[in-house]
Formats: structure tokens, sequence, C-alpha cells
């Protein structure tokens, strides 16, 4: 079949139809963007064809990679290949929905998620309970107020389950709980602990407990076994106000509005009966399968991002470090770069640059520049004077900001891109002085390579392709193909540049194939639009 995507369509390549592989399997199957299923066993991938006739298979990714009509490759495979696996699909430009844990080291999920930034892909984990309707309601009811101030929160999950061997149960169950601990609270803890035992195997554990101090004072706990008599899946949430408790098991959200009054100087419970609160019945999967096709058409980070599944990675593997040391609390080491520890990094004096902005080596930073914690700028860059980095930006290496330029968050430079004087990245399409619109901001990924012009502007939401060209003064609404040379306002395709930023001898339609450059000999490969 391999037939090439229409324009604003998703195609879905899953790889592994497995256990839970082949869930996913008919959830993109169901929303009409499956296009192929990827798997060693010859079984599953019968399986594949006898469920969805007429889905194309594969055994290989390379395969996978290779074919134009998959757009999204969904990573249903052993942890333990979360990272290669989701690297060759990013490096061949593919967009990423990778199952949890994103990776099995802090080292490896945070190359993933600087290799999604530099090539404008989305990275999606499989964090499938934030995407629960009951978990959707229970943040709903904390970010009302409805709780109050939030004091302690736990989790149990256990059952007489299945038991791995490729992971202990903390890194199989627990992301989970950690990644919805963290949604609800807003916030990374400061401290970690985590005990458990093992019964089965002499080096993976099969229960632990893992408790969490927060900067705000939230205490919590997280029971995870795959040992006990019965399934139990609970997650209770206590407040000043009053005490959430979401039973999976049961499949319901009960709201409890306890209170404590003070008699006599004493503490005394004042009880109320248990009321239900409302939530749909969507399955999980589907709503987190329809939030990937929306971040690949829309190019927005979806909820469960590459940032939040190395969040949650980053607590694992401080859990894991306590438990490998019998329950030592361990404080949660953020990998900050203060400019004391700037190795070869050149910043002015009249710079501000924040502590936890990440500085590459061989990096210039002139005179007045505002470079925000969180930023993230590569090796071997140059910004001019008067340029501003937002939280949350990335800047590949060796790219050239010059004078009075703001990236804002939202925009991903690749490596090696230019941005002429005052050129204009936007953050939201309708801005109002008086409305608040943050949350609104939309991503703008920019390819390797990409070249600004002088006063160019850019709306945000559009991607802008690798060695594009984007004309002093054109205003840019729409996105721009690799090797694209745009002009005016709007700005519209006129020709197409070499990698070398030389014009290339073509007229204004996307030539197919292969074109070589008069001036430097470089055969650049134009693919059909």
């Amino acid at each position: 079949m391999n037939n090439p995507i229409k324009s604003g369509d998703v195609g879905i390549a899953v790889v592994g139809n497995g256990y839970w592989g082949k869930n996913h399997t008919r959830n993109f199957h169901a929303l009409g963007a499956l296009r192929v299923v990827c798997d060693r066993d010859e079984e599953r991938l019968r399986a594949a064809v006898t469920a969805f006739p007429g889905v194309d298979v594969e055994r290989n990714l390379a395969s996978v990679l290779a074919r134009s009509d998959v757009s999204g490759v969904v990573l249903a495979t052993p942890a333990e290949t979360h990272f290669r696996l989701a690297y060759e699909c990013l490096a061949a430009g593919k967009d990423v929905l990778v199952e949890k844990p994103l990776a099995l080291r802090v080292e490896d999920g945070e190359t993933l998620v600087a290799l999604a930034r530099r090539e404008g892909r989305i990275l999606m984990v499989g964090h499938i309970l934030e995407y629960h309707p009951a978990v959707r309601a229970l943040s709903g009811l904390v970010a009302s107020g409805a709780l109050g101030n939030l004091r302690y929160v736990y989790s149990n999950r256990l059952n007489l389950g299945k038991v791995r061997r490729e992971e202990n149960i903390l890194w199989s169950f627990a992301p989970h709980d950690v990644a919805i601990l963290l949604r609800l609270l807003g916030e990374l803890p400061e401290r970690v602990s985590a005990m458990g035992g093992n019964y089965l195997h002499p080096s993976i554990a099969d229960v632990t407990v893992s408790t969490f101090s927060f900067p705000s004072g939230v205490k919590a706990h997280i029971h995870v076994s795959w040992l006990h008599p019965f399934k139990e899946q609970k997650l209770v949430v206590v407040g000043e106000k009053a005490m959430a408790v979401f039973d999976d098991g049961k499949k319901e959200l009960l709201l409890y509005e306890h209170g404590m009054d003070w008699v006599d100087r004493v503490p005394v419970p004042r009880k109320a009966d248990a009321r239900p609160v409302a939530f749909g019945d969507e399955e999980p999967l589907r709503t987190e399968c329809e939030a990937f096709i929306t971040a690949i058409r829309t190019r927005v980070a979806p909820l469960t991002d590459g940032e939040s599944g190395l969040a949650v990675l980053r607590v694992l593997s401080r859990c894991q470090d306590s438990l490998e040391r019998g329950g030592e609390a361990l404080e949660l080491t953020r990998r900050v770069d203060p400019a004391s520890e700037r190795i070869g990094v050149m910043i002015h004096p009249t710079a501000t640059v924040a502590d936890g902005a990440h500085i590459g080596p061989g990096t210039k930073i002139w005179h007045y520049s505002h470079v925000m914690a969180g930023a993230r700028i590569g090796e071997s860059c140059i910004l001019g004077q008067n340029t501003f980095v937002a939280d949350g930006v990335t800047i590949g290496d060796r790219c050239k900001i010059q004078n009075n330029v703001s990236l804002y968050r939202g925009v991903t430079l690749g490596d090696e891109v230019f941005c002429g004087p005052s050129m204009v990245f936007t953050n939201v399409t309708n801005p109002r002085a008086h409305v608040e619109r943050k949350d609104a901001f939309a991503a703008t990924p920019v390819g390797r390579g990409a070249t600004f012009g002088a006063n160019c502007t850019v709306v945000c939401g559009h991607r802008i392709g690798r060695y594009a060209m984007v004309a002093a003064g054109a205003v840019v609404t729409a996105d721009v193909p690799d090797h694209a040379l745009v002009m005016g306002v709007p700005a519209r395709v006129v020709g197409w540049v070499c990698v070398c930023g030389e014009r290339l001898p073509a007229g204004a339609e996307r030539p197919a194939g292969a074109v070589t450059c008069e001036h430097c000999g470089h055969e650049n490969v134009l693919s059909p639009s």
C-alpha cells in the first residue's frame, strides 16, 4: 500500500503489537490513522492482519521509517528499547509516542528531549492515567480549590499481577502514579526515599514504598506490588477542606468533605458522607491516541510531552538510587548549569543569565541579553546585543542570533540557524494586553540550517523546514518546506535554496528528487510536497 498521506492527514505506525501494543493498534485503526504494524513476531503480525484486514505489516523499524505515509510512530516495546528506538525515529524525522518510561536513564531521557527540540518533532510519553476522565476530574477539584491547600497524597497500585523480568515493580507500576502526583502538585519533590523487597528474584524488587517531600510542604507516598492477594488501584488526596478518593477498581471518584474542629484545644474529626463526583466514560487510551494525532497536526506539545516524561524519569531514577541504598532519603538532583561552572562560555558583564539555564561550551552572549532559567543553548552559538531567550526555549549548536531578537516559549531552533537583526517570533495568534494567554503559546519548530532575514516576522504555530530561507521583511503565516525560499507579505515560495545558501536552478513549484547546486556542487534531495 504505502501511499503518501493526504495534506493535513496523519499516518501512524505501531511498533510492538504485543500485550499492550495491540490496544494502540485497535485505537489508531478506529481513529482512521493506522498505516502499519511492526513486530518481529510473525504470530503478532498475523493477529493484526486478522483483526484489521488490509493493514500493512513490517518486520523491522527501518522499513517503517522509510515510509512516506507514516508521520508518527508509537513504541509499545520493552522499556530497555525505548531510548534506542525513539532516537532512531526522531532522527528520521518522525513524531514519537513512546510508552512509559521515556527511558531507563536520565541522561538518555535528556538526549531524547533535546533531539526532539532540535528536530522540531513531537515527543510524547504514554502516561495513560493522565488522560483518565476521573483523574482529569480530580485535577479539576484540586485546581478549583475544592480540597483547599493539599497536605498529603498517597497511591496504592497492588495486584497479584504480571511479573516482569526486564524491570522491577518501581519502573513497571509507579510511573503512572508519579506522573499523576507531579501533575496534581505542579512541582518536583525536593527529597525522596524508597524501600522494597526482592522475593521472586534476587535483584528485582517485587514490592516498593516510595515517599516524597515537596517544597510546598506536601508529603506523599506510593506503594506498588505485584505480590498482593487482591487488586487495588486507589489514589487518595487529602486537603485542608476536603479529601478525594479515586478508586480505579470501582470506577468511582468520591469527595469527602470531612473537617477538623477544635474543642477545648483538642482536634475532633467532623465526618461527612461521601459525594460521588461525575466523570466521563471515554477510554483513557483512546483519549491519549487522539492527543497524539492532535499534537502531530497542530505541532503543539501534548499534555504528556517529553519534558513531563523526563520529570517522571528523574523522580523514578532517584527513587531507584534510594532503593539501592536501603531507603536512604535523597535530594532530587537537578541538572543545573550555574554561571560559575560554565566552561568556555563568554557572557558579557551587562548580560543576565539565570542559574538553571544550560549554556554549551564556546557560546558567546553579548551586551544586555537576557537568558531565563530553563533555556537550553547549544555549543558555539552567538547571541547578539539585546537578545531575549525565554524559559523552555531550545537553541541548537552553532546558531547565530543577531541583535534585538526575542525567542519566546514554544520556539525551538535546530543546529546552525541564523536569525537576522530584529526578526520577530510571535507566541500567540491573537494577543490582547488585557487578556492573559500564556497557556495558548503555540510551538514554532525551526529545522537545521534555516535562515531568517532582518525584520521578518514568523507567526507562531508554523514549522520552518531545514535549510529554508525567509527573506528580509517577509511575514510567515504558513509552514515553510525544507529548502524553500519565501518572500513577501504573506510569505510565498518563490524558489529553493541549497544548504550553502545559494539559490537552486528550480522554479516556485517544488522539484522532485535531487537538485545539484551550481555553486557548490551539493546534491540537495527535495521530495515532493
